[in-house]
Parts: C-alpha cells; sequence; structure tokens
C-alpha cells in the first residue's frame, strides 16, 4: 500500500498578513488567499485526487473548495469531507491578539508557552499534545480508508507542523521555530502504512511564489532575537 497524502495549509487571511494569534476564530481568505488556493489547484490539476478534507473553519473549507473547481476529473466540491479534528489550536484568550499584545497583557503566561508550546497551553486554549490527539487518528482514518489513492487534505499552520513533528519523529517542542508553512503551501507525504510516511515535498510555494518567502515574525521570539536561548 502506498498512499500519497497531498497535506496543505490554507490560503492568506487578513489576520495572517496583520501577524496575529487566528487559531480557533472564524476569518475568511482574503483576495489574496482565494489567489493562492486558486494557484494550488491549477498546480494539482494533472495529479490524480481521489478525495478531500479539510477542517470546518471557512478558511479550509473555502481553500478546499477553490482547489476542488480546478481539478479537472477529480472529486467535486460536494464531496469535500469536514473533520474537526484537522482544525487549528486553541490559543484561548490571546485569539486575534498580537504577540507583541499578548507578551505585555500575559507576560508569565506567554513566557511559559515559548518555552514548550508542545505541553504548555494558555488560558481557555489547547497544547500541542492536545492538537496531536485529535488530529493524529483522522490522519489514520484518512490513510486506512484510502489505500493506494491520492488525498488532498487541507488544515491549518500549526495542526500540520505538530503533525509533520510526530509523524517524522521531530521533537514537537521546537514546531514554532523550526518549521514554516507559508500560506496555500503544498507538503507531500507518501504513507506505506498509517504510520510510517516518508515527506518527499515540504512548504512548497512554487505555484505562486518564485522563491521561499523570508523568514520575518512567525509569532516565534526565540527567530526574531535571532535564535540561541530562550529568554523569559
Amino acid at each position: 500500500m502506498t498512499t500519497r497524502l497531498y497535506l496543505a495549509r490554507h490560503g492568506a487571511t487578513q489576520l495572517t498578513a496583520e501577524d496575529r494569534f487566528s487559531g480557533d476564530i472564524g476569518v475568511d481568505l482574503s483576495d489574496e488567499g482565494r489567489w493562492q488556493a486558486t494557484q494550488l489547484g491549477d498546480r494539482l490539476h494533472e495529479h490524480r485526487v481521489d478525495a478531500i478534507y479539510c477542517s470546518p473553519y471557512s478558511r479550509t473549507r473555502d481553500t478546499a473548495r477553490l482547489i476542488a473547481e480546478r481539478l479537472g476529473d477529480g472529486p467535486g466540491v460536494d464531496a469535500i469531507a469536514t473533520r474537526d479534528g484537522l482544525r487549528e489550536i486553541s490559543h484561548g484568550r490571546w485569539e486575534g491578539l498580537t504577540r507583541r499584545e499578548v507578551e505585555a497583557r500575559y507576560a508569565d503566561e506567554y513566557s511559559a508557552w515559548e518555552q514548550d508550546p508542545f505541553t504548555f497551553a494558555p488560558e481557555g486554549g489547547e497544547s500541542g499534545v492536545a492538537v496531536l490527539a485529535r488530529a493524529l487518528p483522522v490522519l489514520r482514518e484518512i490513510v486506512t480508508t484510502h489505500p493506494d489513492q491520492r488525498v488532498l487534505v487541507v488544515s491549518h499552520k500549526a495542526t500540520i507542523r505538530l503533525l509533520l513533528c510526530s509523524l517524522l519523529g521531530v521533537d514537537a517542542r521546537g514546531y514554532r521555530d523550526r518549521l514554516d508553512q507559508a500560506p496555500a503551501c503544498l507538503n507531500v507525504l507518501d504513507f506505506r502504512d498509517p504510520v510510517r510516511a516518508r515527506l518527499m515535498l515540504f512548504n512548497d510555494t512554487s505555484h505562486y511564489a518564485g522563491q521561499p518567502r523570508e523568514a520575518e515574525s512567525n509569532l516565534s521570539r526565540w527567530w526574531d532575537q535571532g535564535g540561541g536561548a530562550r529568554q523569559a
């Protein structure tokens, strides 16, 4: 068995441009995000896609729909299946705020989260562990349901990074600092069975960008300060 997973992040939103925490809140694709999704759809047009899954949020559903409209003989828009386990991580009371606003209002909480976002969660939010607890079973279900098929899965930045860490055996405590996921990027994973995956393509945006994006502000103090030891 070889199941190929096209794992894509949704297109850009206005909160993406403003670099705000936008996990568990409703936010629609921007004009740029819709264009990015159509470019990804055009890229996948010649590929055989047998099924499409996405999280229940409008930004992922619209991304999946725009891709599906360009898949030729692939599954149509009506065939898109939503799975709650694929939704984005919840940042609780941080939602909608910039990093600087969170640091100013909840300094101790933010410092603990920067140290270990995998096991720590802000008030009302989720840890990375909690995200994997709901997302990994969904991914396993998709792979076992579609042996020897090609499946498009549209999800979110943190959720995808955490899934990749788990599947590849990477320390998930560094998922925010060391793995990027650009809007409407494409990752390709081949599964020989439900738990053994090989990463074939990572964070690729060549369908709409001439080169990888520059690593600027990514809601990560560690990156913005040039790496090295984390600071409280």
